[in-house]
């Protein structure tokens, strides 16, 4: 066997002292850090207020009391599948269960009634603060102080989804949105006062990036999502279709025919009022015809029995100008057919 010599000897032999070293210096730290964090830990422990974990009480010891509230739809759904503990919403589960096992009246409540609109609202997005909560913060029903448990209810919920108060979510909209409820009474609009369509379709009411909470990027996106047929390209386009959908039809209700916010022709002269015939040939001096009796009025008699012109009547812009969203003819220039 070879012999080793004097120089490599020596770099083995420092080596092992630097490893040595090293070794030692790793050990300190984190003797240090241990020491530190059970430090840490301590301090904590001992300023943190003295709550029960979410899993020391079930939902069963609290049924023994509160068995409507727990039975009767909390074990049905999402929370109670998951076996959520009472104590993740309610605060003071203990001292409640303590002082109620002693037979005292008083005591602290877990009850959420007693919490602010704000407090409320932060259990709930301890755990639901994805999806379409992610933007809950700063929108309209939260710089209005609307609570999660305003539209919703975790003991009670009526809804098949979303555990509303109600059966439909419109019928929660319209709890505060009564002037919305009204225009779905009327002759046009879309189907939700029969079910067929709900107001989550369009908005989403835990956003707040979007105007309205419109559930897409533009009004126009959200309508293009159903009316396809009306968002091009085409060769030649109407601006107003292209600008808003709300220019000219109102999506809560509308009296008119399509949803449209006035009826024709004096919808489309609304903007044209100066191009020729649509200012002369429905103008207020043509949109009254004769009177009711049959034949002229004598010379010089005037009557206010009169009827609206056959001009009016049953006609508008869109009997010539029918491809108003636009037209792809050559010859479409004034959409026509």
């Amino acid at each position: 066997m070879r012999p080793l010599s004097n120089r490599r000897i020596t770099r083995m032999l420092m080596a092992a002292a630097m490893l040595a070293w090293a070794a030692a210096l790793t050990a300190a730290a984190g003797s240090g850090q241990a020491s530190a964090a059970r430090a840490g830990v301590a301090v904590a422990v001992s300023n943190a207020p003295q709550a029960s974990p979410p899993g020391a009480w079930s939902a069963s010891d609290c049924s023994v009391c509160h068995d409507k509230a727990v039975n009767a739809n909390f074990q049905h759904s999402a929370h109670g599948r998951n076996d959520q503990s009472c104590a993740t919403c309610h605060k003071n589960v203990s001292e409640h269960f303590k002082s109620k096992s002693a037979g005292e009246s008083g005591g602290p409540t877990p009850s959420l009634k007693a919490l602010t609109v704000k407090q409320v609202n932060d259990t709930c997005l301890t755990c639901h603060e994805k999806g379409a909560r992610a933007n809950w913060h700063g929108g309209m029903h939260d710089r209005r102080d609307t609570g999660c448990i305003s539209c919703h209810s975790i003991h009670s919920f009526k809804s098949p989804r979303a555990q509303l108060k109600t059966v439909h979510d419109a019928e929660t909209c319209f709890t505060c949105h009564k002037q919305i409820r009204a225009k779905y009474q009327r002759t046009s609009h879309h189907p939700v006062r029969e079910g067929k369509m709900e107001c989550s379709a369009c908005h989403n009411p835990h956003d707040s990036t979007q105007s309205k909470m419109i559930d897409a990027a533009t009004v126009n996106d959200k309508c293009y999502q159903c009316h396809t047929e009306k968002r091009g390209p085409f060769l030649w386009e109407h601006a107003p279709v292209r600008e808003n959908c709300l220019t000219c039809h109102d999506p809560h209700g509308s009296n008119h025919p399509r949803l449209t916010v006035a009826m024709q022709p004096y919808l489309c002269q609304r903007c044209h009022a100066n191009s020729g015939h649509p200012g002369t040939l429905y103008d207020k001096n043509n949109a009254v015809g004769g009177p009711l009796v049959a034949g002229a009025p004598p010379s010089g008699v005037t009557t206010t029995q009169t009827i609206v012109s056959a001009r009016i009547l049953s006609r508008g812009c869109p009997n010539c100008h029918n491809q108003i969203h636009g037209s792809n003819s050559p010859s479409g220039v004034v959409f026509g057919r």
